[in-house]
């Protein structure tokens, strides 16, 4: 090609428009200084994974020998021994608190303050009522700093339903416990817990301004994005190399992949009260395995693509009692978490918490398998922070946090153990990231100073 192909180029057909993996064709070559500059200082993308209920704290970190950074043991604990596979991929951090998630003064409701205090470092008001304020998560306030140069500002997933009003925790609204993102201080951000509205956001796209009776009706007539866009790629792989023509192939093969596991999902009839909930939306997988999964593999498409910098996935809202019977856990998560000691429970947890981790090794190996825009692991241009705001699930204390941290987005350099000095606010970190993905910050929360990623 004569001319390089614009990197917003998309495949088009019959309002479906299917963005493109960045292809050699668009390098603009030996005259394109400018926009390899622009390449170089491009932000970190950086996602937020939360986990519920805490953790068996006691297994999750390595023995203590004070703040400071060393290299991973080369023995982990038994609960992070999954992440043995990709451990040159990953940071453990200790130490990390989130003081506005304790009660100061409001009494029972370490849940709802736990999810509503992770990306916000904000004490939540105590109110079961209309009147919930909270404050702006970091993944927003990192999305209003690039609003409008991508397709979406922000990505909200989850694996269980977004909930907006009545009590879930000790007079706390449901907001609190079931979003970890919030664009002010009264708006959480619903997540999408569908993997086919996903798969339709990301590529069935139709007209601007078009109607909800319009859209209904196209995507009635909806076909694999693969017949729908196939004479367009037909087109521009004439005029493509050899390799991106193999990069576009495989591209578009494993995107319909994707479809046929979505479609899969559709046709199962596994009942959601398999995994103790009481309902699921239609199309929603009824094995939590493959929910997080295909969540998983649908935010690193949009990574890939980049439609967008930054995303949250809340894994199970704040207080899940979902069960684990791929692990042979029958009973509630929230009930087992409140062990008290008793060995049957306790062997439970640490169950579910091995194969969380489990799961997440699995999504960390699966971006350092993609090649991003330019050729090199997703993983280097990304972070992905992995946890939540209770370290004990029976205990409910906010400090000793259970943080892991995948990528080298940042400059971070992952294979490490950082230990932060006692209690050092996890906001210290958040702020990391949001400089990281472009959006400096003098502070954060209740940060106190930077971290080291």
């Amino acid at each position: 090609m004569t001319r390089p192909l614009s990197r917003r180029t998309v495949l088009r057909g019959l309002g479906t428009a299917v963005a493109l993996p960045w292809l050699e064709a668009m390098s603009p070559g030996t005259t394109g200084s400018a926009a390899n500059a622009a390449t170089a200082s491009r932000s970190t993308r950086v996602a937020f994974l939360f986990v519920p209920n805490g953790v068996h704290a006691p297994e999750w970190l390595p023995s203590s020998s004070g703040p400071g950074i060393r290299d991973l043991p080369a023995s982990l604990p038994s609960l992070l021994e999954p992440l043995d596979r990709v451990r040159s991929h990953v940071t453990l951090h200790a130490g990390l608190a989130h003081g506005n998630a304790r009660a100061l003064g409001d009494g029972p409701g370490d849940h709802a303050r736990s999810s509503a205090c992770f990306l916000t470092g904000t004490h939540p008001r105590k109110t079961a009522g209309s009147d919930i304020q909270n404050g702006i998560s970091i993944d927003q306030v990192i999305a209003n700093r690039h609003r409008g140069l991508r397709r979406f500002d922000s990505l909200e997933l989850g694996c269980e339903p977004t909930l907006t009003a009545g009590g879930c925790d000790s007079g706390y609204s449901c907001a609190y416990s079931a979003n970890i993102a919030w664009r002010s201080t009264r708006t959480p951000v619903a997540k999408e817990t569908s993997p086919r509205a996903l798969f339709e956001r990301l590529f069935m796209a139709g007209p601007r301004h078009e109607s909800e009776a319009a859209r209904r009706r196209r995507l009635s007539r909806r076909r694999s994005i693969l017949d729908v866009v196939r004479g367009d790629a037909r087109r521009l792989s004439g005029v493509l190399g050899g390799r991106d023509r193999q990069k576009l192939d495989e591209y578009l093969d494993g995107a319909r992949e994707l479809e046929r596991r979505i479609e899969q999902v559709e046709r199962s009839e596994q009942d959601a009260s398999d995994w103790g909930l009481d309902r699921l939306p239609a199309g929603t997988p009824g094995d939590y395995a493959e929910h997080l999964t295909l969540m998983g593999e649908l935010m690193a498409l949009a990574f890939r693509l980049d439609l967008t910098r930054t995303c949250t996935f809340m894994w199970a809202n704040e207080g899940s009692n979902r069960t684990f019977p791929m692990v042979d856990v029958r009973q509630g998560h929230h009930h087992l978490s409140h062990h008290a000691g008793d060995r049957e429970k306790v062997d439970a947890i640490r169950r579910i918490n091995r194969w969380q981790n489990e799961q997440f090794a699995s999504l960390v190996a699966r971006f350092a398998e993609i090649e991003d825009e330019e050729g090199r692991s997703l993983l280097d241009g990304t972070l992905l922070l992995y946890g939540g705001a209770i370290s004990d699930g029976n205990r409910h204390n906010h400090h000793d946090l259970p943080i892991v941290v995948a990528g080298r987005g940042g400059g971070a350099r992952p294979g490490r153990l950082i230990e932060h000095g006692p209690r050092t606010p996890l906001c210290n970190l958040l702020k990391s990231m949001a400089s990281a993905a472009g959006a400096p910050l003098q502070e954060f929360g209740d940060s106190t100073g930077s971290a080291t990623l």
